[in-house]
């Protein structure tokens, strides 16, 4: 029986990056048969020169490749507010799949990996990303969350519609989509406890993986972010047992 496509697949560009040609073609082609456009690089490098002539609403990155490897691939595609990445690896153990999510990825998967599970992935985080771009500012934030645009907290500054934030000196701190959502999440729901399960819902929806070491590495990528002048304030407080909770008060501004 054939996939039921997804308006958005019709209009979606997938860009492939693997050293194997055949996993390329195999992935690309499977991909293509349920709707999607797609492209194939066979190095970061060729990546980078796709990435700078054409639009990609979504990168698979294998890990694994001779010089330069995806997580360092990723880690300058992070850096210059690419767009949503899925990781493919041949080494698929949780320690590997932390390293990955912590380094911005979207997704882990490991190799070799059923098409279908890749494409049911695919389509989750693009849903995702365009749910979190076209929602209004406090929707989904749950009750007596702040209906702003911007909203303030320990003198940063978050805009909800334009997606940026600002430290206290107004420099700006670039953020993955998890960590923004993520954020968003947090300054919606300020001074109180929210479960790994309530973290997931408000920041990645009901089709987000219930996996909760990933919402310990998020959380612990946006700390580090957050870590900038007075790096010894608590923003994020671990409540052992039950979750996290953000502990500044957030103002509308």
């Amino acid at each position: 029986m054939n996939a039921i496509l997804a308006p958005m697949d019709l209009a979606t560009q997938i860009l492939i990056v693997d050293d194997d040609a055949g996993i390329r073609s195999l992935v690309s082609s499977f991909l293509e048969r349920h709707g999607f456009k797609t492209d194939t690089a066979g190095n970061p490098a060729e990546m980078r020169a796709k990435l700078t002539g054409s639009r990609y609403d979504l990168i698979v990155l294998d890990v694994m490749m001779p010089g330069e490897d995806g997580l360092s691939a990723l880690r300058k595609l992070q850096n210059n507010d690419g767009p949503p990445v899925i990781m493919l690896s041949a080494v698929g153990t949780d320690i590997d799949r932390v390293v990955g999510l912590e380094m911005g990825a979207d997704d882990y998967m490991a190799k070799p990996c059923n098409p279908r599970e890749l494409l049911a992935r695919i389509r989750t985080v693009l849903r995702r990303r365009a749910r979190n771009a076209n929602e209004p500012s406090g929707a989904g934030a749950g009750e007596g969350a702040p209906e702003a645009r911007n909203l303030g907290f320990a003198g940063w500054r978050i805009d909800l519609i334009a997606r940026t934030l600002h430290d206290p000196a107004r420099q700006p701190v670039p953020l993955s989509d998890g960590e923004f959502r993520l954020l968003r999440a947090f300054v919606e729901h300020p001074r109180r406890v929210l479960t790994r399960d309530q973290l997931m819902d408000y920041a990645g929806g009901s089709e987000s993986e219930h996996y909760d070491r990933a919402i310990d590495v998020q959380v612990s990528r946006l700390r580090r972010k957050l870590a900038v002048g007075d790096a010894k304030a608590e923003l994020i407080r671990t409540v052992r047992s039950e979750g996290y909770m953000f502990v500044p008060a957030v103002q509308r501004i």
